[in-house]
């Protein structure tokens, strides 16, 4: 025990959390997956075996050890089909939460930075575009877009890139009236370097929690999309499109719906954990909250 005490102590304070660690480690699987799926995936996650639909998983007496999650109702192998999913949710996840994350920082500092009638501005356009249900407003935008993974990630982008304008703001204005901000002036810097040398570095904690929080809802949005046909092409394999596909038949081959919910379900629990982790130990208010309490 005090050697594991001693290990946990020797590494950085962002690894000592555990959900930093089991978060970053289903995070970093699922990533892995996305990456190699070519060379992971046992089958071609379109090729058809017609003779072969609804099997079971090989575990099964009535599986097939060349299937080893099973089959959809045409046949697709459905593990190889979850590990080329996995390349459409990371694309989504890591594009659409960092043109979000640009988008709302900016205008957050832009805002938080100047105040006056410029805050006052993009806090009512913050408000106006929040006003629209999350998943409504995607929906909307896919039926002007149309179908494919590079316009589900822009209707992300342009979704929730409020809610890193409206939460990051609420950090600048704070920041703003440190004492080092008026030294910064002080000394002649002008308002692009005090925002980008003192200003956004303050900031950066926050941001980097919000980002792995945005993956894991930009993950569930996609799956949506995919759900209703409104997302990715019909040659694509997508978590979202097997929950679909497999929820007619339900009753005959649970496990093509259990694999893909599961699938979904832990990599947003990964992204979670990880960005509850960071937030605790990046945070500077509750570093100190947990030193007081002890």
């Amino acid at each position: 025990m005090n050697a594991l005490a001693w290990k946990m102590e020797s590494l950085p304070p962002s690894l000592r959390s555990v959900r930093v660690l089991v978060g970053g480690a289903i995070v970093l699987t699922i990533v892995v997956i996305a990456i190699f799926a070519p060379w992971l995936a046992p089958n071609d996650p379109q090729e058809q075996d017609l003779f072969g639909n609804l099997l079971p998983p090989s575990w099964n007496p009535l599986g097939d050890p060349k299937y080893p999650l099973g089959t959809d109702s045409l046949g697709r192998c459905i593990l190889s089909q979850l590990f080329y999913g996995a390349r459409v949710a990371m694309i989504v996840a890591i594009v659409a939460s960092t043109g979000a994350m640009a988008i709302g920082v900016t205008l957050a500092h832009i805002a938080g930075y100047f105040g006056g009638w410029i805050d006052s501005l993009i806090t009512r356009l913050v408000d106006l575009w929040m006003s629209f249900p999350p998943v409504v407003l995607s929906l909307i935008l896919m039926l002007g877009l149309g179908v494919g993974v590079s316009n589900v990630i822009l209707a992300i982008i342009l979704v929730d890139w409020t809610r890193f304008c409206r939460v990051v703001r609420s950090d600048v204005l704070v920041v703003r009236q440190r004492d080092y901000i008026s030294a910064a002036h002080l000394l002649g810097f002008g308002h692009f370097r005090t925002l980008t040398r003192e200003v956004l570095p303050s900031v950066m904690p926050l941001i980097i929690t919000m980002m792995t929080l945005e993956m894991g809802i930009a993950i569930v949005v996609e799956a949506i999309l995919s759900f209703v046909g409104m997302s990715v092409e019909a040659d694509v394999s997508a978590w979202g499109v097997m929950v679909a596909d497999a929820r007619q038949y339900m009753y005959q081959s649970a496990w093509g719906l259990i694999f893909p919910v599961l699938a979904i379900t832990i990599t947003v629990l990964g992204f979670n954990l990880l960005g509850d982790g960071l937030r605790r130990t990046l945070d500077p208010r509750l570093r100190q909250q947990r030193h007081t309490a002890a």
